[in-house]
C-alpha cells in the first residue's frame, strides 16, 4: 500500500448506507426486512433481466444507474439477457434473429454501463439459454406447470406479456420461467420495473411450492417517455435511440412534452431525476447570462421546485438535458461506429427496405417506402354482428384484435355473407386506417375480403390459418420485420397503392406481388374466389 493511501480510501458503507443506496428512487420494495437482514450478514446477490426484443433506448439508463447504485453498495450483480423470454413473448424476437439480437444487447448494454463508469469486471453476464434448456430447469418448468393455474399465469404476465383473447401457451410459461430464474441464478433479489410486480408476487407465491426460497423484489417506477407516456421501443417519438445522431436528439427533445410548471408525466424531468442526478449527484441548468446564467442543482427536489414555480424555463431544461445526454451517448456512438458493430446492428434489426433484395426505392426521394409492413393487419375474432341502424347494406361488428376492448367495424357485407357466418368467425382486419364514420357509426378498421372479378359479384372474408388467435400479426412474405404506421394518412394513399397489387392466387391464397399473406401458422386464404381481388 502506498503511503497515505489508507487516508484517501473511503470507508466501506454500513448496512444502513447500503440499504439507502439500494433502495433510493425505487417505487416499491417487497421484502424489506429480509433485505436488511441479508445486508447485516453479507453482500446482496441481485439480478436484472432484459428480454432481447426491440432496440434499447435511453430509458435503459434508468436501470443502468440503479445497477451502479447496487455496485456502490457492494452487491454481486448479474445481468440476464433473457433471449428465450424474447421469443416466448408472442415472438417479439423471431427465432432466426434471436442470436443476433442477443449479441446486439450484450454489446449495447455493456457500452451503456461503460459510458456511466460502471466497471464491467464487477458484473456477471448470463444468457437465458445458457441454463434454461438444461434437464433440471426443464423439469422444474414441468413441476411448476403442475401447480400454477392458467388464471394466475395469465394475470402474472398481464403487464409484460402481449395480451390477446386466446393467449399462446408460450406467454403463459413466461412468468414461471422468470420466477425460476431467481433460483437458477442463485440470487437473493430481483430488480425490475414496477410493471413486473405481478410476476414478482407470482414468484413469491409459487417458488416455495417447489421448495425454493422467496426472494426480495426491488421495483423502479415507470419513467415517462418524451411524449409523456411510457417510453417505448415501438413509439418512435417517445424515445431516443442510443445511436441517434446529435441532431436527432435535439429534434426529439424539442418535441418532448415539458409544459411550463407541470412536473407530472414530464419525461425530461424524470430523466434528470432517475438518470442524471444519481450518476453525477448534481445537474447544471445552462442559461444565457441575461436569464441569470448557469445554475447548479445538488438536489433534484430543488430543481423540481424551481421548474414548478417557472423559475426554470422548459427550453433551458431541454437544452441542458441535451448536453448531458450527448455526453452519455458519445462513447456508445463511437463504439458502434466500427464496421463489425454496424453490420450487427443492421442484421439484428433489418429495415423494411432491406426485406426484399433488389426492391427499388430511394431514401431521399420519398420520405418512406410504400411497402406492406406499413400496414397493421391482424387476425380478428368477430364477437358480435348487428345490422347498421341506418343502412340496410351494412353490418356493425365488434371484433377482438387482442386489445383491451374490441373494435367497432362497419362492413358492407350484408348482401354477401349471412350474419350467422360472421358470428364468432376469425377474420383479417386492417387496423391502422384512420377511423371514419359510416352513416353515423365510427368504423375502426376494415375487414379484408376477396372479391370476384365478374358479375354477379361475390365476396368472401379472408380466412386466417386454423388455430390463429385474435391479435396475431398478418404480414406479407419477406416483410416480417417492419413496424406498421401508427395511422395511415389518407392523403398518402399508402393502402390504396399497395392494394392495387393485392390478389387471390389460383390456390386461393391472398398475395401481394405474388408474395403470400402469412401468419406464423401459415398462409391467409379465401374459400373459392381464385384470381379475385382483395379489398
Amino acid at each position: 500500500m502506498q503511503p497515505g493511501a489508507a487516508a484517501t480510501m473511503e470507508p466501506a458503507p454500513g448496512p444502513q448506507e447500503k440499504y439507502q443506496l439500494i433502495t433510493r428512487n425505487l417505487q416499491e420494495v417487497l421484502g424489506e426486512e429480509k433485505l436488511m437482514s441479508i445486508l447485516k450478514e453479507r453482500e446482496l446477490k441481485i439480478y436484472w433481466g432484459t428480454a432481447t426484443t426491440g432496440k434499447p433506448h435511453v430509458a435503459y439508463f434508468v436501470p443502468m444507474s440503479k445497477i451502479a447504485d447496487f455496485l456502490k453498495a457492494g452487491c454481486e450483480v448479474t445481468i440476464l439477457f433473457a433471449d428465450l423470454h424474447a421469443y416466448l413473448d408472442n415472438m417479439k424476437a423471431p427465432w432466426e434473429l434471436l442470436e443476433l439480437r442477443t449479441r446486439y444487447y450484450e454489446q449495447v448494454i455493456k457500452a451503456m454501463l461503460e459510458s456511466i463508469g460502471v466497471p464491467l469486471e464487477k458484473l456477471r453476464f448470463v444468457r437465458g439459454t445458457d441454463y434454461q434448456l438444461s434437464k433440471e430447469y426443464t423439469l422444474d418448468v414441468y413441476r411448476l406447470s403442475s401447480v400454477v393455474t392458467q388464471h394466475d399465469a395469465k394475470k402474472a404476465g398481464a403487464e409484460v406479456v402481449k395480451q390477446v383473447e386466446h393467449p399462446l401457451l408460450s406467454g403463459l410459461l413466461y412468468p414461471g420461467l422468470q420466477a425460476l430464474d431467481e433460483e437458477y441464478l442463485k440470487v437473493d433479489a430481483q430488480f425490475g420495473g414496477v410493471d413486473q410486480r405481478k410476476i414478482f408476487t407470482f414468484a413469491e407465491k409459487y417458488l416455495p411450492s417447489l421448495g425454493y426460497a422467496k426472494r426480495v423484489h426491488l421495483m423502479n417506477p415507470m419513467v415517462p417517455g418524451l411524449t409523456g407516456s411510457k417510453m417505448s421501443s415501438s413509439e418512435e417519438d417517445s424515445k431516443i435511440d442510443l445511436l441517434d445522431r446529435k441532431e436527432d436528439v435535439k429534434k426529439k427533445l424539442k418535441k418532448a412534452f415539458c409544459e411550463p410548471g407541470n412536473v407530472e408525466n414530464n419525461g425530461v424531468l424524470s430523466f434528470i431525476k432517475h438518470v442524471l442526478f444519481p450518476l453525477k449527484s448534481e445537474f447544471v441548468v445552462l442559461r444565457e447570462e441575461k436569464w441569470g446564467g448557469n445554475k447548479t442543482y445538488t438536489a433534484y427536489e430543488a430543481l423540481e421546485k424551481d421548474f414548478a414555480e417557472q423559475v426554470v424555463h422548459p427550453g433551458d431544461l431541454k437544452n441542458s438535458v441535451e448536453v448531458a445526454l450527448n455526453k452519455l451517448l458519445d462513447p456508445i456512438r463511437e463504439k458502434f461506429n466500427c464496421p463489425e458493430l454496424k453490420k450487427l446492428s443492421s442484421a439484428a434489426y433489418p429495415t423494411p427496405s432491406k426485406a426484399k433484395p433488389g426492391e427499388k426505392g430511394t431514401k431521399n426521394s420519398e420520405p418512406e417506402d410504400v411497402i406492406p409492413s406499413r400496414l397493421d393487419i391482424r387476425v380478428g375474432k368477430v364477437i358480435s354482428v348487428e345490422k347498421h341502424p341506418d343502412a340496410d347494406s351494412l353490418y356493425v361488428e365488434k371484433i377482438d384484435v387482442g386489445e383491451a376492448e374490441p373494435r367497432t367495424v362497419v362492413s358492407g357485407l350484408v348482401h354477401f355473407v349471412p350474419k350467422e357466418q360472421l358470428q364468432d368467425r376469425l377474420v383479417v382486419l386492417l387496423c391502422n386506417l384512420k377511423p371514419q364514420k359510416m352513416r353515423g357509426v365510427e368504423s375502426q378498421g376494415m375487414v379484408l375480403c376477396a372479391s370476384s372479378v365478374g358479375e354477379p359479384r361475390q365476396v368472401e372474408p379472408l380466412d386466417p390459418p386454423a388455430g390463429c388467435c385474435a391479435g396475431e400479426r398478418v404480414y406479407v412474405e419477406g416483410y416480417e420485420g417492419g413496424e406498421p404506421d401508427e395511422e395511415l394518412k389518407p392523403k398518402k394513399k399508402v393502402f390504396e397503392k399497395l392494394q392495387a397489387d393485392f390478389c387471390i392466387s389460383e390456390d386461393c391464397v391472398a398475395q401481394w406481388k405474388q408474395r403470400n399473406f402469412l401468419t406464423k401458422l401459415g398462409t391467409v386464404s379465401c374459400k373459392s374466389l381464385r384470381g379475385g381481388s382483395i379489398s
